[in-house]
């Protein structure tokens, strides 16, 4: 029987057979087909992340035949892929040995069969590299080369490298003489075993159907052997078979068994060599017996990038698509595959960064030689100016990093360097392990220090993460901030949490590859306290690390999402927005990139440490590889929107100047505005124009003031007190006191809910019956002051009932129906004046004390706002598990409540505003463009703009209050001076942005031609002329890639280029 199909895929299996038995004993990977893996992992014995081969029968039956299922694929001229399946019955097979018997003999089958029980019915198979006999187990505990075959690759790595390298060209097919004797014989299938080269029609004719079924098929089982090391149908006059005639391939398609004979001629190259030039990667050097193809490594070389897809789901993805029914064994290689993967990443890597051309050999790389490195950086002798170091605007120059870590890629503790110490010690982004540790091994039992802005918990808990069971807590760090691309050596472990010295070691450490740039920028969450004791910790570091400052400039910054956490002296000490020759840096480019690292990190973490350090460099290049890819696209929408933006900020400007000189005044302090701010940009110790100053009257001053005047009063005897022992000020401070106490009760009374104990109940009565007790002291009073407040409380029908009309603060509100403490109305002048006449003094009095109130309660509100976000992103990045996640939620709780309360006293005292307003206005002009009415919206941190930026949106109004002044005119000229300060650093951020834009643009197109003209130079000597073709054509196909890459840039770029040199050039800018 037959059946054929159309399909699209890869016909590697064109020599490969997959057994169909009807009856017989049969070894397998298996479980019930027709079930989920959910359903058949519920019984017992289920399989672990490490399976074992199991041996199970099934009952043979005499008069079964045997069937061998043959499936042929073949590539139309159209394009498809077509499939044959063929049944054919043993009779027909002529076996090559007639006395070869199978591996387990039938067994009678169970009644209840489990395929996951290793226990029950089942006997382990011994795999590859395990060692069968009496002798060899009594001798187990011995030590022998297969007990560490990592070592024993690397001393043929270099080999690897080699063979790698030279496949890129025609090996020994180089007369272009196809076996049919065309002498046009450039074509070779990748897919297929032979590397030798056929020409176009024999290349068709080895692919199509023929007959009904294709005729080159080959199988073990009728006597297919592979021969290495010849043309294929060509057999060896010495052949070798493999270690007991069992060889196991890995395929795109799936895990074989071949029987493969090396060549044993006296030429030929050793086994693993024979191997590799068949494009068949081998598990060991020694004796191999199983081996990956290329195309199986390059394909999850490349989806283990994009997926993030592991190792184990991958193999076991191979081995169902074999058979997916757990009749066919399927060979256990899991463990092999490991290794293969990890060897085949250290390779390609070593090809792609130019070592395998290096005559040295692999073994001089040097330390940072496997980076990518980014080429819109600064490389001084790669991609620099030759007068870069006399050239104006050095700020042009400047190096940018963004230093971050990352709690998410943990190690645990699973083994040892000294067991997997990995096989790029340093070459790559993670710093050199033994030198690494060896410094913070020597800086046992320093302190860290804590910090002094808000508390950090990435400073003060440095030393207290919980680090049980885990090798790493996590990594750190070093970017390009511009570009977002790791830096060599820039990467390390992190042991207990995020020290200085750990930061210190991968900051200089990656420092170290541009001590000639004359200008750094480093950004980091806590730069404000990281940078005070800098360089005197530099000097603990090892001499090769230490950075020399002579004659350079190096600032340090926050990060803009992260700044709005800080205290006011850092947002604007520390800012990206306001600080010159740094464009539209924000410093936040590592915290994009770990939401696509953070996937690897579950399985990165089951590692050992050197395979992981390995496997995460991989994934660090390709990530640097993608963005160099793009930076053509990237950089186009960059400076396309920085010449837009520019063009908007910079017509805002002069509106905003235009109505400031208006004036001779004006004129006048713009003058001075801009010989204030040019004197900060230049020397930071001087006076900061970006911050206000005009001092804020706080309540508590002008308590004291009105105090010193009733003192005066009575002095001279011009006011007649009304009571002995309380003023009309004292008076009305004391009820602003009242009323929000009253709040506070609402608040918590609303907060007791339907269950509360009696402890609950207990206080809150005490609290209401101590307010009463105040309010009914408070009264008597008032009737002296107000003595019209009595009437107007026999008329229920007048009183001013809604108190809270505009207070969205969630702030319960009051209850006109209910006798308790917290809803008397108080009746301030602020709520009657619209009702009875007011004394006027009394008026100014409580509308002085209601804005200053005004006024701390929004400090307050940006304060708990602060507190707020730091507490939200340390939630976020550092707290897992139930217990810590409920108290971290209550501390929020807490925080919210009080920013509610806070909001709940703006809006009383906003209110109070606006009712005495009318009475005061030639007291209090101007003061609603200072203190505007407060909704929940407003409430967000400085860096929130509703998903727009600093340079694009306004923040919420509360961020650009600087407070009052008993002077409108000081207040107004000091505002419009930070203003002025802020729209000016706007417009010239967008211009440094373009700037620096078509500065890295010409970068990275000299850094390609520069790449192109190392790959150009590069070649091998020593070597047959067979041999060296292929490192010279992969040489060429590189700097042709570079050369491809720059001329598409160039092209995308052609047009924005010449429009921002325009921009650049106009005298307005």
């Amino acid at each position: 029987m037959s059946t054929t199909s159309s399909v699209k895929i890869r016909p590697w299996r064109i020599n490969q057979t997959h057994m169909e038995q009807s009856s017989g004993g049969c070894i397998g990977f298996t479980y019930d087909g027709t079930r989920s893996m959910s359903q058949s992992t519920r019984r017992a014995g289920q399989p672990t992340k490490q399976p074992r081969l199991i041996k199970h029968t099934t009952t043979a039956s005499l008069d079964a035949v045997h069937r061998d299922r043959h499936r042929i694929f073949s590539l139309q001229p159209n394009g498809n892929i077509t499939l044959r399946t063929s049944y054919i019955p043993e009779s027909n097979l002529t076996p090559d040995d007639p006395g070869e018997s199978t591996l387990f003999d039938a067994q009678p089958k169970p009644a209840d069969l489990n395929p996951w029980n290793e226990v029950e019915h089942f006997t382990p198979v011994i795999c590859e590299d395990a060692n069968i006999g009496s002798e060899v187990l009594k001798a187990r505990h011995q030590k022998t080369i297969r007990d560490n075959p990592i070592s024993v690759w690397l001393l043929e790595r270099q080999t690897f490298v080699d063979e790698l390298i030279k496949l890129e060209g025609r090996g020994k097919h180089t007369n272009n003489t196809c076996q049919c004797g065309a002498k046009d014989a450039v074509f070779r299938c990748q897919d297929c075993f032979s590397v030798q080269l056929a020409c176009c029609s024999c290349t068709i004719q080895s692919h199509e159907w023929k007959e009904g079924f294709f005729h080159p098929v080959s199988l073990k089982s009728m006597g297919l052997r592979v021969q290495l090391g010849h043309y294929p149908g060509t057999t060896c006059r010495k052949p070798k078979p493999a270690h007991g005639d069992d060889f196991v391939v890995i395929d795109v398609h799936g895990i074989h068994d071949i029987a493969l004979d090396f060549c044993g001629c006296k030429h030929e190259v050793s086994h693993f060599k024979q191997l590799l030039r068949a494009r068949w990667f081998p598990a060991t050097v020694t004796d191999p017996r199983t081996a990956a193809t290329f195309a199986v490594l390059e394909f999850f070389h490349i989806l283990s990038f994009e997926s993030k897809v592991s190792a184990y789901e991958f193999y076991h993805c191979l081995a169902r698509r074999t058979d997916n029914t757990g009749i066919t064994p399927i060979r256990d290689r899991y463990s092999l595959f490991l290794r293969m993967v990890i060897e085949w990443r250290n390779c390609k890597t070593l090809k792609h960064s130019g070592r395998g051309h290096d005559p040295n050999g692999v073994h001089s790389t040097n330390d940072g030689d496997l980076a990518v490195l980014c080429p819109a950086c600064p490389h001084p002798g790669k991609n620099l100016p030759d007068d870069w170091e006399t050239a104006p605007n050095q700020w042009k120059y400047g190096l940018f990093l963004a230093v971050d870590a990352n709690f998410r890629l943990k190690c645990r503790m699973v083994s040892s360097d000294e067991k997997d110490p990995g096989l790029s010690c340093g070459w790559g982004y993670f710093v050199d392990e033994k030198s690494y540790k060896h410094h913070l091994n020597s800086l046992t039992g320093i302190a860290q220090e804590k910090s002094t802005c808000v508390s950090h918990n990435t400073v003060n808990m440095a030393d207290t993460k919980s680090w049980k069971g885990l090798a790493a807590t996590g990594v750190g760090t070093v970017d390009c901030a511009r570009h977002d691309m790791k830096l060599a050596n820039g990467v390390g472990d992190l042991q207990r949490g995020e020290r200085y010295i750990n930061m210190d070691y991968l900051v200089f450490s990656a420092l170290s590859n541009f001590s000639a740039l004359r200008r750094i920028n480093i950004s980091y969450d806590v730069a404000c306290q990281w940078h005070k004791n800098l360089w005197p910790r530099q000097s603990m570091l090892p001499s090769r690390l230490r950075f020399n400052q002579d004659g350079k400039v190096i600032k340090f910054f926050v990060p803009k999402f992260h700044l709005a956490a800080h205290i006011e002296v850092c947002q604007t000490e520390f800012s990206f927005n306001w600080t010159p020759g740094v464009g539209r840096t924000d410093g936040e480019a590592p915290e994009r990139g770990w939401a696509n690292m953070n996937r690897v990190a579950s399985s990165t973490k089951e590692m050992g440490p050197g395979s992981r350090r390995d496997t995460l460099n991989d994934h660090f290049g390709d990530s640097n590889w993608k963005k160099i890819t793009a930076l053509g696209r990237a950089l186009l929408r960059k400076i396309s929107v920085a010449v837009a933006s520019e063009k908007e900020h910079r017509h805002a400007l002069h509106d905003f100047q235009g109505s400031i000189t208006e004036s001779e005044a004006g004129v006048a302090s713009l003058s001075v505005w801009r010989a204030e701010i040019e004197a900060w940009e230049m020397d930071h110790s001087q006076p900061n124009p970006f911050q206000s100053r005009v001092a804020t009257m706080t309540q508590a001053a002008v308590r004291l003031e009105l105090a010193k005047q009733d003192a005066k009063e009575l002095e001279d005897g011009s006011v007649v007190p009304l009571h002995a022992e309380v003023t009309c000020s004292v008076f009305l401070s004391t009820g602003i006191d009242l009323k929000h106490t009253q709040h506070r009760l609402r608040a918590d009374v609303g907060a007791l809910g339907q269950h509360s104990t009696d402890i609950q109940r207990t206080k809150i009565l005490t609290r209401r019956t101590v307010l009463q007790r105040r309010i009914d002291a408070w009264t008597d009073i008032q009737v002296l002051y107000m003595p019209m407040v009595p009437n107007l409380r026999a008329s229920v029908s007048l009183l001013p009932l809604n108190d809270n009309d505009n207070d969205d603060s969630g702030c319960p509100t009051l209850n006109p129906n209910s006798s308790n403490a917290e809803d008397f109305p108080l009746l301030l002048p602020s709520q009657v004046c619209n009702i009875v006449a007011c004394d006027q003094k009394m008026l100014e009095m409580e509308w002085s004390l209601r804005h200053a109130q005004a006024n701390d309660a929004l400090n307050e509100c940006r304060s708990h706002i602060r507190v707020r976000r730091q507490l939200y992103q340390y939630k976020t990045q550092h707290v897992r598990g139930q217990g810590a996640s409920t108290r971290a939620r209550k501390m929020l709780d807490a925080v919210e409540e009080r920013l509610m309360l806070s909001h709940a006293k703006y809006a009383s005292a906003h209110k109070a505003l606006v009712s005495l307003s009318p009475s005061c206005h030639m007291y209090c002009a101007g003061w609603e463009q200072k203190l505007q009415p407060l909704k929940k919206a407003h409430l967000r941190p400085m860096g929130d703009f509703g998903g727009q930026t600093q340079g694009t949106a306004i923040m919420s109004w509360i961020w650009l209050m600087h407070g009052i002044s008993t002077n409108d005119n000081e207040g107004l000229q000091d505002s419009l001076r930070v203003e002025w300060c802020k729209a000016r650093a706007r417009h010239n951020r967008w211009l440094e942005e373009i700037h620096l834009l078509l500065e890295e643009m010409q970068r990275v197109l000299k850094f390609l031609d520069w790449q192109a003209e190392q790959w150009d130079s590069r070649g091998s000597s020593g070597m047959q002329p067979n041999e060296e073709e292929g490192f010279v054509a992969y040489a060429r196909r590189q700097a042709h890639t570079r050369r491809r890459l720059a001329a598409v840039f160039k092209e995308s770029w052609r047009k924005v280029r010449t429009d921002s040199d325009e921009i650049t050039r106009s005298p307005d800018c």
